[in-house]
């Protein structure tokens, strides 16, 4: 029989598991970013030295005019690079995580387009792309699951905002500096405010 003012050990695990998690939300949002920042990175480097071999990919899959896939196709290297490093570094951590999510989605579209239409063309996500060869076999499955985890990861990005080791935060731009964002959402904890530190007037 448990004397007065003792405290059952599982009322005190349940606290502690919380905030165990909580205190491991921001340290699985820099995991992402930097997770999608790699492949940004690397995606856009492998495209922005053949951008004709980028035109061509974004032609292959059909689906906008020409001119505007030429420009898509000498764009999305630089779009890719920029985004990577501004996850790398955690400075506009939200919109650079909502920017490479809608990227995802457009590859997720595109190459789920392609495949419905039985084209068979290289993705071009890591440079190449067009038509593939006679003895050559698209591999959209493990693509589209490619995209769609990192669509994923971009949502979770843009969800709980820059979490450690990020300029947002040394900058002050996710909450009041020396105020705890334990669950790395950008909100300062206790804090309703609009992810800038400033409280809600409501």
């Amino acid at each position: 029989m448990a004397e007065l003012g003792d405290v059952d050990d599982s009322e005190k695990s349940v606290p502690m598991r919380s905030l165990n998690v909580r205190d491991a939300l921001p340290w699985v949002t820099t995991a992402a970013r930097l997770v999608v920042a790699g492949v940004l990175i690397v995606a856009g480097w492998l495209k922005i030295g053949t951008p004709a071999l980028s035109v061509q990919a974004v032609k292959a899959y059909e689906l906008l005019p020409e001119q505007v896939a030429t420009a898509v196709g000498y764009g999305l290297p630089i779009v890719e690079i920029v985004v990577g490093v501004l996850l790398v570094i955690g400075l506009l951590t939200r919109a650079a995580g909502a920017v490479s999510a809608l990227l995802m989605l457009a590859f997720v579209v595109g190459i789920a387009s392609a495949w419905a239409r039985g084209l068979r063309i290289d993705c071009g996500c890591f440079g190449g792309g067009g038509q593939l060869g006679a003895d050559q076999d698209p591999n959209y499955l493990w693509e589209l699951l490619r995209d769609a985890g990192l669509f994923l990861l971009g949502v979770w990005i843009m969800r709980f905002g820059p979490g450690r080791l990020s300029l947002d935060s040394a900058l002050g731009l996710v909450g009041p500096r020396g105020t705890r964002d334990a669950d790395g959402d950008g909100d300062a904890e206790g804090v309703d405010g609009d992810g800038l530190g400033a409280p809600s007037p409501v």
